[in-house]
Parts: C-alpha cells; sequence; structure tokens
C-alpha cells in the first residue's frame, strides 16, 4: 500500500495480529440529529454518511495519536521510542517484543548496578529475576526465578545486557524449571496428552 492511500494510523508497522490494540474508527449516525423530515432524503442521507465518515475518521486520529504516548498502547510510534533511545528499529518483530526492547532501556539507563540488571531482565522475563554475583569470577548470574523455562526475546535482552553490564564482567542465565514433585498430581493421561517440553515448564 503506498504512501497517503490508508486512514491516518491505520497503517500497522509489524507482522504481528494486533487485533483489539488501540481505538476503532466508529462513524456517528448523524442523520439522527436533524430533524424527522430529512428522514428518507437520499441526498440528505448520502452527505451526513460522507460527513460521518469524516467525523470517525477524525476522532479516530485524535484517539490513536493519544495513544501513542504512552509505550503500553504505543504502535506506529515505537521507531520514535527506539529513536530516542538509540535501538535499532526492527519493523518485523511483534509490537510487544519492541515494547520489552524499550522498556529495559529505559530501565538500564544510568549506572550500572545489580538492581538495574535485575529490573532490566524482568522487563523481557514478565517475573521475578535474582542477579547473584559469583564471588572472585568478575561474572554474574542471571536467574530467572518468577517464570519457567526461556523468555522469549532472549536474544533482545543479551542485546541490551550487552550495553548496560560493565564491559570487564561475564554474566550467564539460569533458567527454572518444573520439579518434579509439582507434576506427581498429574494422572498418566494427563501427562501423556502434554509434550516433554510443555512438562518442563508446567505449574
Amino acid at each position: 500500500m503506498a504512501y497517503g492511500d490508508c486512514i491516518y494510523g491505520l497503517l500497522e508497522y509489524s507482522t504481528d495480529d494486533v487485533t483489539g490494540e488501540g481505538p476503532e474508527v466508529n462513524v456517528p449516525d448523524l442523520m439522527k440529529y436533524l430533524p424527522e423530515y430529512y428522514q428518507g432524503v437520499p441526498e440528505m442521507e448520502q452527505l451526513q454518511a460522507s460527513a460521518g465518515a469524516q467525523c470517525g475518521e477524525l476522532a479516530y486520529a485524535m484517539a490513536d495519536s493519544d495513544a501513542q504516548k504512552t509505550l503500553e498502547s504505543a504502535t506506529w510510534s515505537l521507531s520514535r521510542w527506539e529513536r530516542m533511545l538509540a535501538l535499532t528499529s526492527d519493523t518485523g518483530k511483534s509490537y510487544a517484543t519492541r515494547r520489552e526492547m524499550i522498556k529495559a532501556k529505559l530501565r538500564g539507563s544510568g549506572t550500572t548496578t545489580p538492581e538495574m540488571i535485575r529490573r532490566t531482565a524482568s522487563a523481557f522475563s514478565g517475573g521475578d529475576v535474582e542477579v547473584v554475583e559469583v564471588p572472585g569470577a568478575s561474572s554474574f548470574e542471571v536467574r530467572f526465578v518468577g517464570t519457567l523455562g526461556i523468555p522469549a526475546n532472549m536474544a533482545g535482552l543479551i542485546q541490551i545486557m550487552e550495553e548496560i553490564k560493565p564491559a570487564h564482567l561475564d554474566y550467564s542465565f539460569v533458567y527454572s524449571y518444573t520439579w518434579w514433585d509439582s507434576v506427581k498430581t498429574l494422572t498418566w493421561n494427563s501427562a501423556h496428552a502434554r509434550t516433554w517440553n510443555e512438562l518442563r515448564v508446567y505449574e
């Protein structure tokens, strides 16, 4: 679709399904605001339908522009956030993935501390994270204790970690998986219906 061929803000710049995100275009019925003798007049109905469509598009543009001010609802303005934070814009990634990168960058500004690294990593995992320094090894561990399995956007987390950590420190990730005791309540049929990877993160 060429530039300018769609309503402002309707062209989505991501490959993921964004159904339900952002405002919707609602076309008001302007005929109900006119006197009754205009009802059934084709010329007036067509005129009001055209004006209603314009009003709907204007209301959508205003709501959509307002939504871009908040990171959680931003879509096409994510590239602006990324530019301000010196992040590479990859429109092939989902909005959620790009928001994770932006959140992590915002949390990772300032002097690098274990708490800052913890906040940054938690932006990607969606759960509690522990940062444990390894004595005498010039390294630290990032432990995902609030969620099971490997977070989806590890490539993004590694990219941010490389930017914010001190250059002389190495690091590793420690993941949490299901304990055998956690699956004792499952029957054989229930366990058999799941894949091994699903059981590894069963809660």
